[in-house]
Protein backbone atom coordinates (compact mmCIF):
# COMPACT_ATOMS: atom_id res chain seq x y z
CA UNK A 1 0.00 0.00 0.00
CA UNK A 2 0.96 3.38 -0.78
CA UNK A 3 1.68 6.13 1.74
CA UNK A 4 0.72 9.87 -0.10
CA UNK A 5 4.01 12.06 0.22
CA UNK A 6 3.65 15.12 3.09
CA UNK A 7 2.79 18.22 0.95
CA UNK A 8 6.07 20.35 0.72
CA UNK A 9 5.05 24.23 0.79
CA UNK A 10 6.85 26.31 -0.62
CA UNK A 11 8.20 29.73 0.64
CA UNK A 12 9.29 33.51 -0.75
CA UNK A 13 10.22 36.96 0.32
CA UNK A 14 9.75 39.91 -1.62
CA UNK A 15 10.77 43.34 -1.65
CA UNK A 16 7.67 44.77 -3.10
CA UNK A 17 8.36 48.17 -5.20
CA UNK A 18 6.40 51.16 -4.74
CA UNK A 19 3.08 51.36 -6.95
CA UNK A 20 2.48 47.74 -7.05
CA UNK A 21 -1.23 46.20 -5.84
CA UNK A 22 0.06 43.36 -3.57
CA UNK A 23 -1.81 40.85 -4.99
CA UNK A 24 -1.44 38.73 -8.24
CA UNK A 25 -4.10 40.12 -10.59
CA UNK A 26 -7.74 41.54 -10.39
CA UNK A 27 -10.52 41.85 -12.84
CA UNK A 28 -11.53 45.07 -11.44
CA UNK A 29 -12.06 47.51 -14.23
CA UNK A 30 -10.34 49.89 -12.16
CA UNK A 31 -7.25 47.83 -11.50
CA UNK A 32 -6.96 46.59 -15.10
CA UNK A 33 -3.72 49.14 -15.31
CA UNK A 34 -2.50 48.58 -11.90
CA UNK A 35 0.88 46.58 -11.54
CA UNK A 36 0.53 43.04 -9.44
CA UNK A 37 3.23 41.03 -7.96
CA UNK A 38 2.86 38.63 -10.53
CA UNK A 39 5.38 40.81 -12.63
CA UNK A 40 8.02 40.55 -10.55
CA UNK A 41 8.61 36.98 -10.74
CA UNK A 42 7.14 33.49 -11.94
CA UNK A 43 5.95 32.63 -8.92
CA UNK A 44 4.70 28.87 -8.71
CA UNK A 45 0.74 27.72 -8.61
CA UNK A 46 -0.98 28.44 -5.20
CA UNK A 47 1.69 30.93 -3.79
CA UNK A 48 -0.29 33.56 -2.17
CA UNK A 49 1.12 37.16 -0.16
CA UNK A 50 0.80 36.79 3.27
CA UNK A 51 -1.14 39.77 4.56
CA UNK A 52 -0.93 43.28 2.54
CA UNK A 53 0.96 46.46 2.03
CA UNK A 54 -0.70 49.19 -0.04
CA UNK A 55 0.16 50.37 -3.40
CA UNK A 56 2.39 53.21 -1.99
CA UNK A 57 4.04 51.45 0.81
CA UNK A 58 7.14 49.43 0.22
CA UNK A 59 8.85 46.51 1.80
CA UNK A 60 8.71 42.53 3.18
CA UNK A 61 6.23 40.60 2.46
CA UNK A 62 6.00 36.85 2.64
CA UNK A 63 4.57 34.69 0.19
CA UNK A 64 3.80 30.76 1.01
CA UNK A 65 1.42 27.91 -0.42
CA UNK A 66 0.95 27.30 3.53
CA UNK A 67 -2.79 28.44 4.79
CA UNK A 68 -2.32 27.63 8.27
CA UNK A 69 0.85 29.33 8.10
CA UNK A 70 -0.07 32.53 6.24
CA UNK A 71 -3.16 32.96 9.09
CA UNK A 72 -0.27 32.28 11.67
CA UNK A 73 2.00 35.21 10.86
CA UNK A 74 -1.03 37.78 10.04
CA UNK A 75 -2.29 36.89 13.72
CA UNK A 76 -1.87 39.39 16.41
CA UNK A 77 1.15 37.06 17.48
CA UNK A 78 3.66 38.25 15.18
CA UNK A 79 5.01 41.87 15.14
CA UNK A 80 5.37 43.99 12.07
CA UNK A 81 7.86 46.78 12.05
CA UNK A 82 7.77 50.16 9.44
CA UNK A 83 10.17 52.56 8.76
CA UNK A 84 8.32 55.86 7.97
CA UNK A 85 8.93 58.64 6.85
CA UNK A 86 6.94 61.76 8.40
CA UNK A 87 6.20 65.10 7.28
CA UNK A 88 8.03 67.35 9.84
CA UNK A 89 10.56 66.49 12.77
CA UNK A 90 8.31 64.76 15.10
CA UNK A 91 8.48 65.11 18.46
CA UNK A 92 8.88 63.56 22.04
CA UNK A 93 4.99 64.21 22.47
CA UNK A 94 3.78 63.11 19.14
CA UNK A 95 6.01 60.01 19.69
CA UNK A 96 4.91 59.45 23.17
CA UNK A 97 1.23 59.38 21.75
CA UNK A 98 1.79 57.01 19.33
CA UNK A 99 3.15 54.21 21.85
CA UNK A 100 0.65 54.60 23.83
CA UNK A 101 -2.28 54.44 21.16
CA UNK A 102 -4.08 56.73 19.07
CA UNK A 103 -7.75 57.40 17.66
CA UNK A 104 -7.73 56.64 13.82
CA UNK A 105 -11.27 55.99 11.36
CA UNK A 106 -11.72 52.69 10.46
CA UNK A 107 -14.45 51.36 8.19
CA UNK A 108 -16.25 54.40 9.58
CA UNK A 109 -15.73 53.77 13.30
CA UNK A 110 -13.35 55.15 15.54
CA UNK A 111 -10.77 52.60 16.56
CA UNK A 112 -8.29 52.99 19.44
CA UNK A 113 -5.08 51.64 18.17
CA UNK A 114 -2.89 48.88 20.54
CA UNK A 115 0.41 50.41 23.00
CA UNK A 116 2.82 50.02 20.29
CA UNK A 117 6.85 50.02 20.43
CA UNK A 118 7.89 53.56 18.60
CA UNK A 119 11.18 55.62 18.45
CA UNK A 120 13.23 57.78 16.23
CA UNK A 121 15.49 56.47 14.11
CA UNK A 122 18.70 58.66 14.81
CA UNK A 123 20.38 57.74 11.18
CA UNK A 124 18.59 57.35 7.81
CA UNK A 125 18.08 54.31 6.64
CA UNK A 126 19.97 53.05 3.57
CA UNK A 127 16.89 52.76 0.86
CA UNK A 128 17.01 52.56 -2.30
CA UNK A 129 15.53 56.34 -4.43
CA UNK A 130 11.84 55.78 -4.55
CA UNK A 131 10.80 55.56 -8.13
CA UNK A 132 8.38 58.74 -7.62
CA UNK A 133 10.15 61.59 -5.49
CA UNK A 134 8.43 62.14 -1.65
CA UNK A 135 8.63 66.19 -2.07
CA UNK A 136 10.90 68.65 -2.81
CA UNK A 137 12.96 69.21 0.56
CA UNK A 138 12.35 73.14 0.09
CA UNK A 139 9.22 72.33 1.73
CA UNK A 140 10.31 71.53 5.27
CA UNK A 141 12.20 68.75 7.62
CA UNK A 142 11.20 65.20 7.41
CA UNK A 143 12.12 62.58 10.03
CA UNK A 144 11.99 58.54 9.97
CA UNK A 145 10.60 56.39 12.88
CA UNK A 146 10.27 53.24 13.71
CA UNK A 147 6.84 51.53 14.50
CA UNK A 148 6.32 48.02 15.48
CA UNK A 149 2.50 46.84 15.71
CA UNK A 150 0.31 43.52 16.24
CA UNK A 151 -2.30 44.69 13.93
CA UNK A 152 -2.74 45.26 10.97
CA UNK A 153 -5.83 47.41 9.99
CA UNK A 154 -6.04 48.99 6.57
CA UNK A 155 -3.45 52.28 6.30
CA UNK A 156 -3.22 51.88 9.95
CA UNK A 157 0.99 53.27 10.47
CA UNK A 158 -0.30 55.85 7.65
CA UNK A 159 -3.43 57.07 10.04
CA UNK A 160 -1.75 56.73 13.15
CA UNK A 161 1.10 59.43 11.91
CA UNK A 162 -1.34 61.36 10.84
CA UNK A 163 -3.25 61.40 13.91
CA UNK A 164 -0.52 63.47 16.12
CA UNK A 165 0.09 65.64 13.22
CA UNK A 166 3.09 64.15 11.13
CA UNK A 167 1.57 62.63 8.12
CA UNK A 168 3.78 59.83 6.71
CA UNK A 169 5.44 60.32 3.10
CA UNK A 170 6.93 57.15 2.79
CA UNK A 171 6.60 53.63 4.68
CA UNK A 172 8.85 50.52 4.42
CA UNK A 173 7.84 47.71 6.14
CA UNK A 174 11.43 46.11 7.31
CA UNK A 175 10.59 43.16 9.42
CA UNK A 176 7.71 40.81 10.06
CA UNK A 177 8.68 38.72 13.04
CA UNK A 178 12.27 37.27 12.99
CA UNK A 179 12.63 38.00 9.11
CA UNK A 180 14.36 41.26 8.03
CA UNK A 181 13.95 43.01 4.80
CA UNK A 182 17.90 43.32 5.38
CA UNK A 183 19.75 44.66 2.10
CA UNK A 184 17.02 42.97 -0.76
CA UNK A 185 16.44 45.51 -3.47
CA UNK A 186 13.21 46.97 -4.76
CA UNK A 187 11.74 43.86 -6.74
CA UNK A 188 14.13 41.42 -5.22
CA UNK A 189 12.33 37.59 -5.01
CA UNK A 190 14.14 34.62 -2.28
CA UNK A 191 13.58 31.21 -2.43
CA UNK A 192 13.41 30.03 1.32
CA UNK A 193 12.85 27.10 3.06
CA UNK A 194 10.90 28.30 5.33
CA UNK A 195 9.31 31.03 7.24
CA UNK A 196 10.83 31.34 10.80
CA UNK A 197 8.81 34.37 11.94
CA UNK A 198 9.03 33.03 15.78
Amino acid sequence: METSKPLTHVHFLLNKPFGYLSQFMSNARHERNKKFLGELFEFPEGVMPIGRLDKNSEGLILLTTDGFLSNTICSSAIEKEYYAQVDGDITAAALAQLQEGVTIGFEGIKYDTQACKVFKLEQLPEFSERSKSIRDPRHGPTSWISITINEGKFRQVRKMTSAVGFPTLRLVRVRVGHIYLNKMQPGEVIKVEELNVD
